[in-house]
């Protein structure tokens, strides 16, 4: 594969990590907006800690986006069509929501390793760091969401 291609094929791994952070954010708030029960006020911050990371993980990737020269996606309707996580569907209760935010993690961390692979062959280690840490911390963030359900 050519360095240019490498280069298109990063461009494409980070705007989709672009696109994901963006559907997440407006998750995350629906989550921190709709839970109830118990649990509300340890979620209810929660959430609003996960949705204020996701905006820093948004802009950090859009960021490295454009300074290699590529374009991220800055609409709703593009982040849609690019994201592989979904959008709330409404009426999660306080459990499966958490479980919602573990899956996303999950899916991404996963990607973000593939991503990493990608950076390395494009030779940009400075992508391949910014997805390393993204991903050691969606880990620990899996692991105490796991401990918060007793799993």
């Amino acid at each position: 594969m050519s360095a240019t291609q490498q280069a298109e094929k990063l461009s494409v791994v980070l705007n989709r990590q672009v696109a994901n952070w963006t559907v997440l954010y407006t998750k995350l708030h629906h989550f921190h907006w709709y839970v109830k029960g118990s649990e509300f006020f340890t979620l209810h911050a929660k959430f609003e800690e996960l949705y204020t990371e996701a905006a820093e993980r948004m802009d950090a990737i859009a960021e490295r986006l454009l300074a290699i020269g590529g374009s991220p996606v800055s609409t709703l309707k593009e982040s849609l069509s690019l994201a592989t996580v979904d959008e709330a569907a409404g009426g999660e209760s306080a459990a499966q929501m958490v479980g919602a935010v573990i899956a996303d993690y999950a899916k991404l961390a996963d990607e973000l390793a593939a991503g990493i692979e990608s950076a390395q062959a494009a030779g940009d280690e400075a992508t391949a760091d910014l997805f390393i840490g993204q991903t050691a911390d969606l880990q620990k963030t899996i692991w105490m969401l796991n401990a918060f359900l007793g799993k």
